[in-house]
């Protein structure tokens, strides 16, 4: 999720050098079905381990496990819609200049993002950095924009389970293409992070990737996750505890999101009051900037929704109780692997709370390995930057 804060986008056509040199030998086997999956890969940027350094440093990110260059890619690649027809998505891939043969892989995903221009794939940003930073210490990073971001079609289908699922392992099939071009190949083995929406899809996606039989679940480190939206973040958009413009986007962002799907509501006039039922939908296309959105929207939640909408937010029932069940159940299963939660206790976009609450569950259902990561009484954005590298340090420590 996102405060009111926007970065600015660097437009594609100022990041995209032309080309792939990559070889393309012909795919046999199961290969086939990634090489269809793969549209196209366009190089955005080469960086040297220097060039690297001095990067990161611009994010007064730690620079001490460089240990590559890197190269960066724009990736286009098949992958079913929420309707379940066939659509494309892009993603950013940061692959590692290395001898290694085959490559630790990383899946990065990331936070609330309204428009699709801020994606890491065609911005700037923190989610790039971090890419960048897994991939120099030779990891290969997949971090995709998910659908309807980046050059996506479509709506994003935000806080939505099974499109966020579908979308990062089809990018992850994908970049295997594009690795074995370059005479790579993935280790099906995957390490998931991610922060604030991430890192709550962190949490969805490790669960598919231990179900999986052409992958495997190497560990999961969530970073501000809102992993129990009934328990904890919901009731704290709605009782002061959070930011309120932040939790107006959120809520506002969700709402019009599932009712696309599920039908919450059969005029915009049922949920939000005037005159914000005039625009609210049109405001969450993705083609509008942070900023124009939040300026566009009223700084609490409940001058956003009616009285009637808030009372069900705040007991659900009905479409509403079924789709925040069948989009809130991150935690509710038993990871085979080491799981880390990285939170701030600071943070007033998703609380503290939902991490605890995470590892209460996992632990109740039989969980070895897992543990809260407390970075300090720091806000929301302070703790996506102080995990990033204990994270690294965390996954470089499982070799």
């Amino acid at each position: 999720m996102r405060r009111t804060k926007v970065l600015a986008a660097v437009l594609c056509a100022g990041l995209l050098v032309p080309g792939v040199a990559v070889a393309t030998p012909e795919p046999v086997g199961a290969e086939r079905q990634d090489e269809a999956r793969l549209v196209s890969a366009t190089v955005i940027k080469q960086l040297s381990r220097q060039e690297v350094v001095d990067y990161l440093a611009g994010y007064e990110l730690d620079t001490s496990a460089v240990r590559h260059g890197v190269d960066l890619y724009l990736v286009i690649y098949r992958t079913p819609g929420v309707d379940g027809r066939p659509t494309t998505a892009s993603a950013l891939v940061v692959l590692p200049r290395t001898r290694e043969s085959t490559l630790r892989t990383v899946t990065w995903l990331h936070g609330t993002r309204v428009y699709r221009g801020d994606t890491g794939s065609l911005s700037d940003n923190l989610d790039r950095g971090a890419a960048v930073l897994f991939a120099a210490s030779g990891y290969a990073t997949v971090a995709p924009d998910y659908l309807g971001l980046g050059v996506g079609p479509g709506h994003h289908p935000y806080m939505t389970s099974e499109p966020t699922i579908s979308a990062t392992l089809d990018a992850l099939r994908a970049t295997r293409t594009l690795a074995a071009r370059s005479g790579k190949r993935l280790d099906e083995r995957v390490l998931v992070s991610g922060f604030s929406q991430g890192g709550q899809a962190s949490l969805i996606v490790g669960r598919e990737l231990q179900r999986s039989r052409e992958f495997s679940l190497g560990a999961i480190a969530g970073i501000a996750g809102p992993y129990d939206i009934r328990g904890e973040e919901l009731p704290a958009s709605l009782d002061g505890r959070l930011n309120g413009i932040s939790a107006t986007m959120y809520l506002g962002y969700a709402i019009t999101t599932w009712n696309r799907v599920h039908k919450l509501y059969d005029s915009p006039s049922e949920a939000f009051r005037a005159p914000y039922d005039q625009v609210v939908e049109s405001l969450f296309d993705t083609n509008h900037a942070e900023m124009d959105v939040v300026t566009s929207l009223p700084s609490t939640p409940r001058e956003l929704f009616t009285d009637e909408f808030l009372a069900r937010l705040a007991h659900p029932t009905g479409a509403l109780a079924e789709v925040l069940a069948e989009n809130d159940d991150a935690c509710d299963w038993r990871p085979r692997v080491p799981v880390r939660l990285f939170a701030g206790t600071a943070d007033t976009d998703v609380v503290y709370s939902n991490s605890e609450s995470c590892e209460d569950s996992l632990r109740d259902r039989g969980t070895r390995d897992v543990r809260v990561v407390n970075v300090g009484a720091v806000d929301h954005f302070g703790s996506g930057w102080l995990a990033l590298p204990k994270v690294l340090a965390w996954f470089n420590d499982l070799r």
